[in-house]
């Protein structure tokens, strides 16, 4: 894999050892040409695997990074994967239902990408919304296989649909975070 944009542009990204499904060039690119510039927002990666969505997001400036990963077997991958990026890049190695309570911080841009087979999508939008997580404004980015299109919600809590884009077998489902913010 590839870094598709920004200063760390066609550095390449190691896959980690174990079960992983890496987001595809084609969708991480078109993922960040719509975001735009990151410049000194907050990203939080969740389900990270190989750490390559949260480069991807310092490359085009977003900052600090936090990437959430349980698999302990994928620690010693994302540290190489991170050592270049230049901005504060923090990696919790814990499951994303005990981080989530415990974030210390609010996040711009919030991006999951957990196993396709994972039940509860949903409830993770609902918890991360009741936590608080996102900035007014922010968005909840999901990726999820396109099977489940039908079965989303047009609006979580204060999460509300904006954009759902499909790559072949993947689907991209953008929320905003509309507590508190009004539309510029």
């Amino acid at each position: 894999m590839r870094i598709t944009g920004g200063m760390y542009r066609g550095r390449t990204v190691i896959c980690p050892p174990g079960i992983i499904r890496p987001a595809m060039d084609m969708m991480r690119e078109s993922l960040f040409d719509q975001l735009g510039d990151l410049t000194g927002r907050s990203w939080l990666d969740l389900f990270s695997g190989s750490g390559c969505v949260g480069i991807e997001a310092a490359s085009r400036g977003a900052s600090p990074i936090h990437l959430v990963e349980m698999d302990k077997g994928k620690r010693e991958t994302i540290m190489k994967n991170i050592s270049y990026v230049e901005c504060p890049v923090r990696l919790f190695m814990t499951d994303v239902w005990r981080f989530i309570p415990t974030a210390k911080m609010q996040y711009h841009y919030i991006y999951a990408d957990p196993p396709f087979n994972m039940e509860g999508k949903t409830k993770l939008a609902r918890t991360i919304d009741d936590a608080h997580l996102i900035t007014d404004g922010g968005l909840f980015i999901i990726h999820y296989p396109s099977e489940e299109k039908g079965t989303w919600p047009e609006q979580i809590g204060m999460l509300k649909t904006i954009d759902e884009r499909k790559y072949g077998r993947s689907m991209l489902r953008f929320f905003r975070n509309t507590r508190g913010w009004t539309q510029p």
